[in-house]
C-alpha cells in the first residue's frame, strides 16, 4: 500500500547555514525530484524549497527505505554525512504529512505567523511538479486541499493582515497618519538590513526614497540604485529633511544624530509642513525632545514594539482560529486518505477468510467417507456463512471510519491478519467508489509517467 511521507528541514529546526547548503531552487528541485523518482520505492514527489525550509513531500511504498534514500540524498547535496543531518531532519506520514503542508500553506509553521507569501510558494512548487509529471492521484488530491485550506484561513481568519516586524509596523503608522504614501519623500537615515527592509516596503507604497549615508557611501548608491532613490552625505541631512515627509533612523550609533535644536532649524523653514519621524534604532537616534516641536510627531521602537505586542495578540488568536480549520479540514483529507484503503484491506480480508476456511474444508475431505457430494455442499456452504457472519459486524464497523486514524487502523488491520491488499486495486479500484467521475478522469490524467 502506498503511503504519503513529508520530510524536510526548516527554519524551526536547522540553522541558515544548513538550510541553504539543502535548498533546491529550479532547476536543481526538478534534477532531485527525478532522482528520488527512480528510486523504487517513490512513486509521486513534490519539492518545496523556500528560504526558511526545503521540504519533500512524497508517495511511497516503503516509508522506511524512501526516508533513508532522502536523508542520503539531501546530506549528498549538502556535503554533510547523513548522521549529522539527521538531527535537522523531521518526517511525517499520511495524516500526519498532510496536516504538516496544510500549516504550512496556512502559514502557522512560517517564522512570522500568517505570512502570505508562503501559499503562493507552495502553488509554485506544485505547478511545477504538474509540469514535470511528478504529481499523480495521492498528491494531486494533497496538494489542492492544502491549497483551499490556505485559501480559507485566508478569507475567514484575520491571520495575515497585521504586520509584525519594525520596518512594516513602520510603514503601517506612516500610512495610518498620512494616507496614501505615493509621492511621498521618505528619507532613511542608515543602511543597514534594517533600513533596507524599511525602504522596500515604503517603495512598495509609492514613496519617493532617500538614503542618507552615516558610515558607508557606497552602500547607500548601491540601495538607491536598487530602489529607486538617491543618496546623501550625513552632512546634507538637515537639506534632505526640509523636503521630507517621513524620515525613518535606524543606524547602530552609539549617540544622537539628530537633535531638538538642529531639527528647529530645519522645521522654522518648512512652516505649515509636518514631519513624522520613526526612530527604529537602540540606542536611538533621533533626540526624544524633537516630538514636542510643533509639526513633529516622533515615534520610537517603543512606541512600535506596544503595537506589535497588540499585533502579536490579535495574530495568536486567529492563528487558533486557523489551526481550528485546519482540523476541520484534515478530517475530510483523513476520510478520503482512509477510504482508498478501506476497500481493498476490505476485499483482501474476505479473501484471506474465505481461503482459509476453504483450506480447511480441502485438508478434512477424506475425512467423512460416507457424506454424499450434497452433504459436502452444505460443508463448504456452512464454512462460508461462518466467514461472512464473523466479519460481518467488522466491515459495517470498517465502513463507517472517517477520522484520521483511517489509515493506521487499517494498517493494523493488515498486520493483524497478515494480508496485503493489491497495490493497483489501492491506485485505482479504490478511488471509483470515493472519486466522483470527474474527478477520477482527473486523477487518471495526473498519473505520472515513470522515466
Amino acid at each position: 500500500m502506498s503511503e504519503l511521507l513529508a520530510i524536510g528541514v526548516s527554519h524551526k529546526t536547522a540553522p541558515v547555514a544548513v538550510r541553504e547548503r539543502l535548498a533546491l531552487p529550479e532547476p536543481r528541485a526538478g534534477e532531485f525530484v527525478r532522482d528520488l523518482l527512480g528510486s523504487s520505492s517513490v512513486h509521486e514527489a513534490v519539492a518545496l524549497s523556500t528560504c526558511n525550509r526545503t521540504e519533500l513531500y512524497l508517495v511511497v511504498g516503503d516509508p522506511v527505505e524512501a526516508e533513508s534514500t532522502v536523508l542520503a540524498m539531501l546530506a549528498g547535496q549538502a556535503g554533510i554525512r547523513p548522521t549529522e543531518l539527521a538531527a535537522a531532519i523531521y518526517s511525517h506520514r499520511n495524516c500526519d504529512a498532510a496536516r504538516h503542508l496544510y500549516r504550512v500553506t496556512a502559514g502557522l509553521e512560517s517564522m512570522i505567523v500568517g505570512e502570505s507569501e508562503i501559499q503562493g510558494q507552495v502553488k509554485r512548487a506544485y505547478d511545477t511538479a504538474l509540469a514535470k509529471e511528478t504529481v499523480g492521484p495521492l498528491a494531486n488530491r494533497l496538494f489542492k486541499a492544502a491549497l483551499a485550506t490556505g485559501k480559507r484561513v485566508r478569507s475567514e481568519t484575520g491571520i495575515g493582515e497585521r504586520q509584525l516586524s519594525l520596518p512594516a509596523v513602520a510603514v503601517a503608522l506612516a500610512h495610518e497618519r498620512l494616507g496614501a504614501l505615493t509621492g511621498r519623500r521618505v528619507v532613511i537615515v542608515g543602511t543597514g538590513e534594517t533600513s533596507e527592509l524599511a525602504a522596500r516596503a515604503l517603495a512598495d507604497r509609492g514613496g519617493d526614497t532617500m538614503f542618507v549615508a552615516t558610515r558607508r557611501r557606497d552602500r547607500a548608491i548601491a540601495l538607491a540604485r536598487r530602489y529607486g532613490g538617491e543618496s546623501v552625505s550625513f552632512d546634507e541631512l538637515p537639506e534632505a529633511l526640509a523636503r521630507a515627509d517621513i524620515a525613518v533612523a535606524a543606524t547602530a550609533s552609539p549617540h544622537l544624530l539628530l537633535e531638538a535644536r538642529e531639527l528647529a532649524e530645519v522645521m522654522a523653514a518648512r512652516p505649515a509642513r509636518p514631519l513624522l519621524l520613526i526612530d527604529l534604532a537602540v540606542p536611538r537616534d533621533i533626540e526624544g525632545a524633537c516630538g514636542e516641536l510643533p509639526g513633529v510627531s516622533l515615534y520610537d521602537i517603543d512606541d512600535l514594539q506596544a503595537v506589535i505586542a497588540r499585533n502579536r495578540r490579535v495574530r495568536q488568536a486567529e492563528a487558533r482560529r486557523a489551526e481550528g480549520i485546519v482540523e476541520q479540514e484534515i478530517q475530510h483529507f483523513a476520510a478520503w486518505l482512509g477510504s482508498l484503503e478501506v476497500m481493498p484491506t476490505l476485499a483482501a480480508l474476505r479473501a484471506h477468510a474465505t481461503g482459509i476456511a476453504e483450506q480447511v474444508v480441502r485438508e478434512n475431505g477424506g475425512k467423512w467417507e460416507s457424506a454424499s457430494p450434497r452433504d459436502l455442499e452444505r460443508v463448504e456452504a456452512v464454512a462460508r456463512a461462518i466467514v461472512n457472519r464473523l466479519l460481518h459486524h467488522p466491515t459495517a464497523r470498517i465502513k463507517e471510519l472517517r477520522d484520521d486514524r483511517v489509515h493506521a487502523r487499517m494498517a493494523l488491520v493488515r498486520d493483524l491478519f497478515g494480508i496485503e491488499a493489491d497495490e493497483s486495486t489501492f491506485a485505482l479500484g479504490a478511488g471509483v467508489e470515493v472519486l466522483a467521475p470527474d474527478e477520477l478522469a482527473e486523477v487518471r490524467e495526473l498519473r505520472p509517467r515513470r522515466r
